[in-house]
């Protein structure tokens, strides 16, 4: 517990944070200095064939130790933390037995973590958490899912008595603003199937997420002044508006939850003359799903009919799809990861992301690719933690996967690895 305790709160105060608005890959240079430190930790700890390429892909392999051949599995995370807060100087606090007392995080601002408002906090009682200083995300995601992994490969290059199968481990840049798979090599990785450690609480195990899309609408408008603007003017802010009162309201993130699908304007900025939305749009339904994109289109035709041509211009384009499609016909690898689980101690929770991950386009491109806890909560904001004790177990059920792939054998995939995918926009 210690170990990975440790290689977390080194890995947390490297500044990693992911830029949107950059044209590099990888978005931030930092990333690479982070990616760099990393490679030189595996090659310390006794993994081959460590890499460092030239986009910022960490790349390290786990010789068998079999005669026999069995499935080359794979690990993955990513090293970047979420733009949508502060990542930078991150000053973690430990809490010790915790014994569900309200956690003052930062006192000037008045930023505390309470169990009246966060009541998983008490599922934790007796445990150890980590949490931020109130002014910086924590970077559980996704360094507790790296560090879990690390340390899951000392362990078992320190205990050559468990039986395992090639392991390759990867830990890509630029996840968070939904580019890490964009320079992925699925053939060079040469692995049969994979596992993000980026999930939530212990025990999550997910095989299911949203198909996504993005949409971008302009509305130009007509800019008279406004002392004779009668049955002249256009205003564009005003037709915008109309655009959202179309869309069911109801299909909003705030009114949704499981299996419900969205609608969701993530930007709003215009004057008279012009105006420029941005929507997501997400469900885990294929048939839905295209029922959401045509439904956007359908009201901006409405809008051009009522306005004149050209008034209102639609950029609608896939992002990522649904990973059930590619994984269910290997089910077989959610079932060895649910089986880890409950060997040590862990009861699964299985269910659908209300989002994406990179196993969803690795799945996509031919790496069946399910994603497993990290243990961490409250992502992206100053009320995340994480308990160690979580991130410990993480480790256990990365060893007991090898140990059970170690008595698989090899066969091939229904979906061959293909190169290229789709381009997505922020997860």
């Amino acid at each position: 517990m210690e170990q990975v305790q440790n290689r977390f709160l080194r890995y947390i105060t490297i500044f990693t944070t992911s830029n949107p608005e950059s044209e590099t890959f990888p978005s931030t240079s930092r990333q690479l200095v982070f990616a760099d430190q990393l490679a030189g930790e595996l090659l310390e700890i006794g993994l081959t064939e460590v890499t460092r390429d030239e986009f910022g892909y960490v790349t390290a392999t786990l010789p068998s130790n079999l005669d026999n051949s069995v499935p080359v599995i794979g690990f993955v995370s990513h090293m970047d933390t979420s733009p949508d807060y502060s990542g930078e100087n991150v000053n973690p606090q430990m809490v010790k037995n915790y014994q569900g007392q309200d956690l003052v995080l930062n006192l000037e601002q008045e930023i505390i973590l309470k169990p009246a408002e966060f009541p998983e906090l008490m599922k934790y009682v007796g445990q150890d958490l980590i949490t931020t200083d109130g002014k910086t995300l924590l970077g559980a995601d996704d360094k507790a899912g790296i560090a879990e992994i690390v340390t899951a490969m000392e362990y078992l290059i320190g205990h050559p008595e468990i039986k395992h199968g090639k392991v390759r481990i990867c830990f890509t840049p630029d996840e968070e603003i939904g580019r890490g798979t964009d320079y992925f090599n699925v053939e060079k990785f040469g692995a049969d199937f994979a596992f993000t450690l980026d999930g939530g609480e212990i025990g999550e195990l997910e095989y299911e997420n949203f198909n996504a899309a993005g949409a971008k609408i302009t509305v130009k408008g007509r800019s008279v002044h406004p002392g004779s603007a009668k049955n002249q003017m256009i205003n564009s802010m005003l037709v915008a508006t109309q655009i959202i009162q179309l869309l069911p309201p109801e299909q909003r993130p705030e009114h949704t939850e499981g299996y419900e699908g969205f609608f969701h304007l993530t930007s709003f900025e215009g004057d008279v003359t012009l105006t420029k939305l941005e929507y997501i749009i997400r469900d885990h339904d294929q048939t839905k799903f295209e029922t959401r994109k045509n439904l956007m289109k359908e009201i901006c035709g409405l809008v051009n009919l009522k306005y004149g041509p050209g008034t209102v211009s639609l950029d609608l384009h896939d992002q990522y799809y649904n990973m059930k499609q590619k994984v269910e016909p290997v089910k077989y690898i959610v079932d060895l990861a649910e089986q880890a689980m409950k060997d040590v101690g862990v009861t699964p929770k299985i269910k659908a992301i209300r989002g994406g991950t990179d196993g969803a386009r690795l799945s996509w491109e031919g790496l069946p690719c399910p994603n497993i806890f990290a243990g961490g909560h409250n992502f992206h904001g100053p009320y995340e933690f994480v308990p160690v004790q979580s991130m410990q177990i993480a480790v256990e059920v990365i060893v007991r996967i090898a140990e059970l792939v170690a008595k698989k054998e090899r066969k091939p995939l229904p979906n061959p690895p293909r190169k290229g995918g789709l381009k997505t926009a922020r997860l």
